[in-house]
């Protein structure tokens, strides 16, 4: 049987890894394991502040409505502050939290509501996820396929927080 040089194993070697590695590439993904990233939108130009006060308008003017109290944060799409506003007598814990709501839906690009629905179906572990808030009323703002920032509403039930955010975002344009 006639030997094979070391840089000649070392080529075969290579080879083999290469298919072995094309081949399991290939595999079918185990079951429940999306083909595609959910959430991905791209990163467009951030909401601009005379935007945010008319989202924040609507959203008011929906809470005021039905004598909700809400505070009402609008974020760019890195999460960061554009715009807030404090309807009177909403109870102080809300500030931040409307803040907290908005930065989840911007930081990872889908609803709050989402977060709640995991944790409230037995997947705790979002509650763990960094920066992130499990309760309804966080919504990422989206033109044009591209997350321009998110607003976040809170001061009554996470139902009721939903609610007021959808009319902020139903000003969109």
């Amino acid at each position: 049987m006639p030997s094979i040089n070391r840089k000649t194993a070392l080529s075969l070697l290579a080879l083999l890894a290469t298919l072995a590695g094309g081949a399991r590439a290939q595999a079918p993904l185990p079951a429940g394991v999306p083909e595609q990233m959910p959430y991905d939108l791209p990163y467009g130009t951030s909401i601009t502040l005379a935007e945010a006060k008319t989202l924040a308008a609507a959203a008011e003017a929906e809470a005021a409505r039905h004598h909700w109290k809400m505070a009402i944060s609008v974020v760019g799409p890195e999460g960061k502050l554009i715009y807030f506003e404090r309807m009177d007598d909403t109870q102080q814990a809300s500030i931040a939290v409307s803040e907290h709501k908005a930065r989840t839906a911007a930081l990872y690009r889908r609803a709050t509501k989402i977060f709640q629905d995991a944790a409230d179906g037995g997947h705790p572990y979002v509650l763990s996820l960094d920066d992130a808030i499990a309760v309804e009323g966080g919504f990422p703002l989206v033109r044009d396929g591209k997350l321009i920032g998110a607003i976040g509403c809170s001061g009554g039930m996470s139902v009721q927080d939903g609610v007021t955010c959808k009319a902020g975002l139903a000003a969109l344009k």
